[in-house]
């Protein structure tokens, strides 16, 4: 006999080692919910609220962490972890829909909506071109291409000349979606006006898209006017660093052109990166929770169209990059693909690529879309870390 632990890593998994052991395939629906234990915290719950939460995911198998004081009383509220399967957490949804005091008939809501949409792993988006965008099955890679002379990435940079080697390189080493961008966001980039902005963008879109006819092509942009200008030349998507944040009007483009639009998180105010190491790392999951929801809900009907980009390195420690790595999961509560940007930053060590092809691989299968600078490099390490953690053949 022999006795050892096993990564259920996918519903596949669970169905190769039900065939090995051959169980009734009938019995997959029943065990297939039970591989793995989900975590949902929540903050600043009602002391009863919390208590009750224990109690009643204690009686389904689960658990809910909460602080000292709830037993006896010493506390008014109590932020809470709540553990459980997914038919416990469907289970415990059903039990607070009976129960709409002390605040839990807001946190059930909160609950429902995060379970839900955590279960979400299909989106299928129609760019104003025609162009089928599927972010449903594997990590895809999105190229960089800056029409700059400042970005932070030297190698990046891409004159006229070079436009179409660039471009057709990169889709041949397996990029899903061509990114280009006419100002650098670098911090302390001088910023560029409208007029120059496009000028540089413009012409090279023109000529991708009469060259790639079938490309799927983003634009790199904050300005609302260049957006439009952009999707009406042939850009499928608009990649905004800024989350409407420097300039109106975005949300009116998106509406207007019914074109993908990732959202992302950015900092409006510098911040002192000394004092943020020694910050608490999960608050940046809180605020970034918070922000989402309220842009989203500014978007409101536009939340099909909506691809959530956390910001990594945009105004946060390195700590909070890495906790957001860790926990990038958390940013699936919105029902929405996630695309993350780390290609060459900082906290990766820019002078080397390790760094970045580290965290492309742990970030394969959990998000969407990665913004890179070198394709071939990151498409390899998604194939390996795929084929390490599924058991695959290359």
């Amino acid at each position: 006999m022999n006795l050892y632990p096993l990564n259920i890593n996918s519903h596949d998994d669970m169905k190769k080692i039900c065939a090995r052991i051959k169980t009734d395939p009938r019995a997959l629906a029943y065990l297939i919910p039970k591989r793995k234990i989900l975590h949902f915290y929540a903050d600043n719950i009602d002391y009863r609220a919390a208590a009750f939460m224990k109690q009643e995911m204690l009686s389904r198998g689960g658990d809910t962490i909460v602080t000292k004081h709830v037993i006896d009383g010493k506390t008014d509220t109590s932020d809470i972890l709540i553990m459980g399967t997914p038919s416990q957490i469907k289970s415990m949804i059903h039990k607070m829909n009976a129960m709409p005091i002390w605040g839990l008939d807001e946190l059930r809501r909160k609950l429902s909506d995060a379970f839900t949409n955590m279960n979400i792993n299909e989106w299928i988006m129609t760019s104003p071109n025609g162009h089928e965008i599927n972010l449903s099955d594997d990590t895809k890679i999105m190229a960089i291409m800056n029409l700059t002379p400042d970005s932070f990435y030297e190698p990046s940079r891409i004159n006229e000349n070079e436009i179409l080697s660039r471009a057709e390189k990169f889709l041949s080493e397996g990029a899903y979606v061509l990114d280009i961008g006419a100002e650098s966001t670098r911090p302390g980039a001088v910023p560029v006006d409208g007029s120059e902005e496009l000028s540089r963008l413009i012409p090279a879109l023109k000529i991708l898209r009469r060259e790639f006819p079938n490309a799927l092509i983003s634009v790199d942009t904050y300005k609302p006017n260049a957006a439009r200008i952009a999707v009406n030349e042939g850009a499928d998507m608009i990649n905004d660093i800024s989350g409407f944040e420097f300039t109106d009007g975005m949300p009116d483009v998106i509406r207007d052109m019914r074109v993908p639009y990732v959202l992302s998180h950015t900092k409006d105010k510098p911040v002192n990166m000394a004092m943020k190491e020694d910050a608490d790392n999960n608050n940046i999951i809180s605020e970034l929770t918070e922000y989402f929801s309220r842009k989203i809900n500014i978007l409101d009907d536009l939340r099909d169209y909506v691809i959530i980009d956390p910001g990594l390195g945009f105004g946060k420690s390195a700590n909070e990059n890495f906790a957001l790595i860790r926990d990038i999961e958390s940013m699936k509560i919105f029902g929405r693909p996630v695309l993350v940007g780390h290609s060459r930053k900082r906290f990766t060590g820019s002078d080397s690529i390790a760094g970045t092809l580290a965290v492309s691989a742990l970030l394969s299968g959990r998000v969407s879309m990665l913004r890179v600078h070198d394709v071939s490099e990151n498409v390899h390490a998604l194939r390996i870390a795929k084929a390490a953690c599924y058991g695959l053949r290359l």
